[in-house]
């Protein structure tokens, strides 16, 4: 491989290079506690919100760098929501987990209409819901329960499908389901890399070297088969990350391989040639809001089954670990540029970074400073990137 070549893989996988570093500082830093099953595990289940709602945060700021600011409180209002109908109401999960998702859409589709079509910039528009969620919520949850907390460890078939593990055993017993399903996943993972590459080399597209691929397939079978079988140990998959894949795999398909998906990015790359061309751009960032409001319904429902309850607290700073999440891994802050992939990448950092720093005990507010220096790097290295192609 030349020169140049390393040079450009190097670039290309920058941020992934950056959470090797910062897992194994963090490992270091622990003596190894990063490394235990159960970290691996809690990095999963502490985490997932960060992967859902970057999916849907991705989808805004491919347009133009939108955001949704409401995301974190209106988990908190609808966890609330949730509560009420479980317990207070005494309806069964699943008819609670549909009319969740009706608020969710209704939500979506208004905050849509007013962005889309009453022009009423994204961060104002979003910035109503993040203060007025908040204050609903808790209004809601203090009405109903003396605590501001509405239990919901009761309702064991939401916490199973949310919350649980599939074909769980006993810790430190080895699982193997989890071994079968990182083998699985890692002969999927290198079938489909060669069979991509086969695609484009028949195509005439430009394709990575084999040595590249190969490359790469090693170290995506070795991190699979790594948290395989460190799950493995710890009980079992749980079932928020076979959410987080599915909503992955899904976004991934969308943003790579269909035409709306394609529209996303073009409007953030130039809106008024897109629309131009014909494309409905309105429609494009209705959807992308509505999309938004989707997923943090699925965040809500991952939320309240981790912590078996519903409270004020709930929520808090989920938007900006969104944001954070989108930017370190490669979205661009002016949009049209970015991918699930990079966003993941970005997710698990965020959560790397909040697992170690909880593990050292060190101070939420000093929490908040770490993540505000690492979201500014990811900025800076971003604008300097773009100047340098350009």
């Amino acid at each position: 491989m030349g020169k140049n070549k390393v040079s450009d893989v190097l670039k290309k996988n920058a941020m992934l290079i950056v959470l090797v570093l910062v897992y194994i500082f963090f490992t270091v830093m622990t003596s190894g506690q990063m490394f235990q099953a159960m970290n691996f595990n809690a990095l999963i289940t502490q985490n997932a919100y960060v992967f859902v709602l970057a999916t849907g945060m991705l989808m805004c700021m491919l347009t133009g760098g939108n955001i949704d600011l409401s995301c974190g409180s209106f988990v908190c209002f609808l966890g609330a929501i949730g509560g009420i109908l479980m317990t207070t109401k005494q309806m069964s999960p699943g008819l609670s987990i549909i009319l969740m998702l009706l608020v969710g859409v209704v939500y979506g589709c208004a905050l849509g209409y007013l962005i889309a079509y009453v022009n009423i910039p994204p961060w104002i528009a979003t910035l109503a819901g993040y203060l007025a969620f908040r204050g609903w919520g808790t209004a809601l949850l203090s009405a109903n329960s003396s605590t501001g907390s509405i239990s919901l460890a009761a309702q064991k078939g939401f916490l199973a499908i949310f919350s649980g593990k599939v074909f769980s055993t006993p810790v430190n017993q080895t699982n193997i389901v989890c071994i079968a399903a990182g083998v699985i996943a890692s002969a999927i993972v290198v079938v489909t890399s060669f069979m991509s590459r086969a695609t484009k080399v028949k195509k005439g597209y430009d394709a990575e070297s084999v040595m590249t691929l190969l490359i790469r397939c090693v170290l995506s079978v070795a991190a699979i088969m790594l948290f395989a079988v460190k799950l493995a140990g710890a009980g079992g998959i749980p079932t928020v990350l076979i959410w987080v894949i599915a909503i992955v795999l899904i976004y991934d398909f969308i943003t790579s391989r269909t035409t709306i998906g394609r529209y996303f990015y073009t409007i953030g790359g130039n809106a008024e040639a897109t629309r131009l061309s014909g494309v409905d751009t309105k429609k494009i960032m209705f959807l992308a809001y509505l999309n938004m409001a989707i997923l943090t319904v699925i965040t809500t429902y991952i939320v309240t089954a981790r912590f078996q309850a519903a409270n004020s607290t709930a929520g808090t700073n989920y938007e900006m670990d969104a944001i954070a999440a989108c930017v370190v891994g490669g979205v661009s802050a002016y949009g049209g540029a970015g991918n699930v992939f990079g966003m993941v990448v970005g997710a698990t950092l965020i959560g790397v970074i909040n697992l170690g720093m909880s593990l050292m005990g060190v101070d939420a507010n000093w929490q908040k400073v770490v993540k505000g220096v690492v979201l500014l790097a990811a900025v800076v290295f971003d604008i300097l990137a773009e100047k340098k192609r350009s």
